[in-house]
């Protein structure tokens, strides 16, 4: 049996017949979970039974982590001083009140970890933590240096359990939602979601998934919380940047593409593990309104079959290329804003997905084939458990381990599930059933012959230029071209001389600043082209749209027009737009209601988080336009109003769709080029 390198810090090394074993449990023998000769079926079955009680219940667990220089945990609590290990001497926590409260109470915006840990060395050996998520942004080098750290404590514990390091998705440009894209900037740089969607390009996606696995596994992070399946049928939604749009079929393909790049043909020690979410689909929305708010809490939906349709294909193409596991989502299916969707007439049961049997059991497992484990998203015991709320933390535990999940993020004090067993609510043989999960999943990784990884070469593969010139390429692809008038676009070298370009940057925070950016980047980039400040001497000017989505509450609705809500000077635009051609690009992180400042433009172009020396060749013609949108633009309020939140803006009518005015629908798969 082949395996990598085996390396230890903590604990001793074991040589038999010349071949090096880790001696995790420190007692000298060769035991069969140690042993990367055997199936991983034997040393898992092995380390299983040697575990105890607190030991599996603490694998179950999944913890957020800060590092400790970083910014403070949310809260009032600020970070301890650290030990030697460069960890923190004591779990640091922040007990949030609950948050099951009506819309209007103060805490009503808190649906936040009710604990955080904050990789301590009492998480790893007292609460028997190994499950970890990276909310820091910092470089690879100094992720790396950390994340060895943790494996150092997590060796010196009683069976040497290793650590998996979690994230989000961290290679994009994008809006921190929820923790979507929470950490672009320190690992080659690509468009969002919506942005790699709108290639339309499978072979370009894998390569970007092939990457950033290298990025990841180089900086010791071993898992994601990624990529999202859902389809984005409801442009108000807060969480459709982190989507690939949508159509059922592209999303199929960008999830097929990501999840075989970033896994590779089967999970080993250059993968990263893939936990596709949000099942059965979290596009499906009422007005807009996310479940990690009460006022949001369930899936409408109201067009009958939509259910199977449009949102349970991505997830059939994800189990198909055998992604590691799959999240539910918070929200329960409501009878009540639905047409029949079910098989067989079956009504749902209004409670939560990672609740619910039907569609675990019935849908996930029993239709699809899944075969991996179930990670409920976080707090779905403390702070998200819609349609449980009634039952015990200690019988929400029960219910959902019944119902199939195996582990449970951000719900990092195990005392509530060993509470549960000691109740005799979950049996021991639960908990080894989904122990086993994980543990095949850490060996198949390779983290129990060596967790720890190079510093230095963290921060070269991180940073290669070779990986950022695929990247910017993807930046090229991901550009679509909506409205062209009298050739405006590209600029063209004969212009140059003539050319006085007016550059802004609209968005609700340091715009003046980003502004500055994209002028230095022009003047760096494309030094014969001439940038002024000076609108008065201007011959033509560059817009860049960039709306902040409005936050989700409950006393107001949810809007995708430009204005102040969003952070854009609709009217500063339109002032512009008429004194000289204006080029104006939106970014669209939703499907923004674009007909004020379209209308005016002599060229108008979507991105979805570009880098701008890309961004730059397209608009000089060094790349012509091949991107399509990934989702329909609406035509108006209206159209959003009466229009049902499951299913796509393609199936919604002809009155839907946004028309320029030369009459061009700007729908799914729509973009023009040179």
């Amino acid at each position: 049996m082949h395996t990598q390198k085996v390396t230890t810090r903590v604990k001793d090394m074991i040589t038999v017949n010349g071949k090096q074993f880790r001696d995790l449990n420190g007692n000298g023998v060769l035991d069969p979970y140690e042993n990367w000769e055997l199936p991983i079926e034997e040393r898992v079955k092995d380390l299983v039974s040697r575990m105890t009680l607190e030991e599996k219940a603490g694998l179950m667990m999944v913890s957020s982590q800060y590092m400790p220089n970083s910014a403070k945990i949310p809260g009032e609590n600020k970070l301890k001083e650290t030990d030697e290990t460069g960890l923190l001497n004591e779990t640091d926590v922040v007990l949030k009140t609950h948050p099951f409260s009506k819309p209007g109470d103060d805490n009503y915006e808190l649906p936040k970890p009710l604990l955080y840990n904050a990789g301590t060395t009492k998480g790893i050996l007292d609460l028997n933590l190994r499950y970890f998520i990276v909310r820091d942004n910092p470089k690879a080098k100094d992720l790396a240096t950390w994340t060895n750290k943790i494996q150092e404590v997590a060796e010196s514990s009683r069976l040497g359990i290793p650590a998996v390091m979690v994230s989000n998705p961290r290679n994009h440009i994008g809006y921190l939602y929820h923790g979507m894209m929470e950490a672009s900037g320190q690992f080659s740089i690509w468009p969002g979601e919506l942005g790699l969607a709108a290639t339309n390009d499978e072979k370009l996606v894998k390569e970007f998934a092939e990457i950033a696995a290298k990025e990841w596994r180089a900086s010791g992070l071993h898992k994601m919380y990624g990529y999202m399946a859902d389809i984005a049928t409801d442009p108000l939604w807060m969480r459709y940047n982190g989507t690939f749009g949508e159509d059922p079929d592209l999303v199929s393909k960008m999830i097929r593409s990501v999840i075989t790049g970033f896994q590779g043909a089967k999970l080993g020690e250059t993968s990263v593990s893939m936990t596709t979410k949000h099942f059965p689909g979290g596009g499906a929305r009422h007005k807009g309104h996310d479940p990690h708010y009460p006022w949001g809490s369930f899936n409408p939906y109201p067009t009958e079959g939509s259910l199977y349709r449009y949102h349970i294909p991505p997830f059939r193409a994800a189990v198909e290329a055998g992604t590691s596991s799959i999240m539910p989502y918070y929200s329960y299916p409501s009878n009540q804003h639905s047409a029949q969707q079910l098989k067989e007439d079956q009504a749902f049961e209004e409670i939560g997905f990672a609740y619910n049997k039907a569609i675990i059991q019935g849908v996930l497992r029993k239709e699809l084939g899944f075969k991996g484990y179930i990670n409920s998203d976080t707090g779905i015991i403390n702070m998200m458990p819609w349609g449980v709320e009634h039952l015990s933390a200690e019988e929400r535990y029960a219910k959902a381990i019944e119902t199939g999940v195996h582990m449970f993020s951000d719900e990092a004090d195990p005392s509530t599930l060993l509470s549960a067993v000691e109740q005799g609510y979950v049996s021991e043989d639960k908990l080894d059933h989904s122990v086993t999960y994980l543990l095949t999943e850490i060996m198949e990784l390779g983290l129990f012959e060596n967790p720890y990884v190079d510093e230095q070469h963290a921060q070269a593969v991180a940073k290669s230029k070779e990986s950022q010139k695929l990247a910017d390429q993807a930046h090229r692809q991901s550009f679509v071209l909506l409205r062209n008038d009298q050739e405006t676009l590209p600029i063209k070298d004969a212009q140059l001389k003539d050319m006085k370009l007016y550059v802004e940057v609209f968005q609700k925070d340091g715009a003046k600043e980003e502004s500055d950016k994209l002028k230095e980047a022009i003047q760096n980039h494309e030094p014969d082209l001439i940038v002024t400040d000076n609108l008065e001497e201007a011959t033509d000017a560059l817009l860049l749209v960039s709306p902040t989505p409005v936050a989700d509450r409950p006393d107001q609705p949810l809007s995708v027009a430009l204005g102040t809500e969003t952070g854009v000077d609709v009217a500063r635009i339109k002032e512009i737009e008429k004194r000289v051609p204006a080029i104006v690009g939106i970014n669209m992180t939703n499907p923004w209601l674009i007909g004020e400042v379209e209308s005016g433009a002599s060229a108008v172009f979507s991105t979805f988080g570009i880098k701008y020396e890309p961004l730059m060749d397209v608009l000089r013609g060094k790349y012509h336009p091949t991107g399509k949108l990934p989702f329909t633009i609406p035509a108006d309020q209206k159209a959003l109003d009466n229009s049902p939140g499951d299913i796509p803006g393609s199936a919604k009518g002809k009155d839907y769709v946004y028309r320029d005015k030369q009459g061009n629908a700007y729908g799914f798969g729509y973009g023009i080029s040179y």
